[in-house]
């Protein structure tokens, strides 16, 4: 049964690699429903947020596939109820209908809205919330000539997550990195030549 996932990959931060994870989505003609990037809580990884309706199935095997890049370290998928997450979105409305009726200052009150530019021609609200509330205030602001709507990517954070810097420490120490092995010639203090 197809439902909302939230994939999380942690990668270093190199040119191409969006493209070649979006190619992995389009040639199994998924949809993506939302794509976010962002430094991570570790410095020079980035994380990558990805919101998907698909089956379990479909999803365990694309992250599998996604984690198999070279840049890739590692890649998670939640659902909702696994996940705190939050959407932002942007509002453009006339000033002159909201200084005319406090009844729209109020609504925007009830739903979150705060001002974050007021000009002579129009003033600009943002929110943020689930998809759901987001559009709610949409269908509140359109009788009122709703001029623009935006909304971003989400952003996320996996509820039972200790944080991915505990993770590396983690993978570190089931997979180390290959021990440095001496050059027995340097070890006897003889002088290699290679020619």
């Amino acid at each position: 049964m197809k439902q909302e996932y939230t994939i999380t990959v942690y990668t270093e931060n190199h040119v191409g690699l969006l493209n070649r994870i979006a190619i992995m989505f389009s040639r199994r003609k998924i949809n993506i429903e939302s794509l976010n990037t962002s430094p991570s809580e570790i410095e020079g990884i980035h994380r990558f947020t990805i919101v998907i309706h698909e089956t379990e199935e479909v999803v365990r095997k694309l992250t599998r596939q996604v984690e198999k890049q070279v840049d890739v370290l590692k890649a998670y998928y939640n659902t909702n109820d696994e996940i705190v997450w939050q959407e932002l979105a942007l509002y453009k409305v006339p000033t002159d209908v909201i200084a005319e009726k406090a009844k729209v200052e109020r609504l925007l009150r009830e739903h979150g809205a705060r001002a974050v530019v007021i000009r002579k021609d129009y003033t600009i609200f943002e929110t943020s919330g689930h998809r759901e509330e987001t559009d709610k205030l949409i269908s509140v602001l359109e009788p009122f000539g709703l001029i623009e709507f935006v909304r971003s990517a989400r952003v996320a954070i996996i509820k039972n997550s200790s944080g991915f810097h505990e993770k590396l420490k983690e993978f570190e120490l089931d997979e180390p990195g290959e021990e440095i092995i001496e050059n027995e010639y340097l070890d006897k203090g003889k002088d290699v030549f290679v020619m």
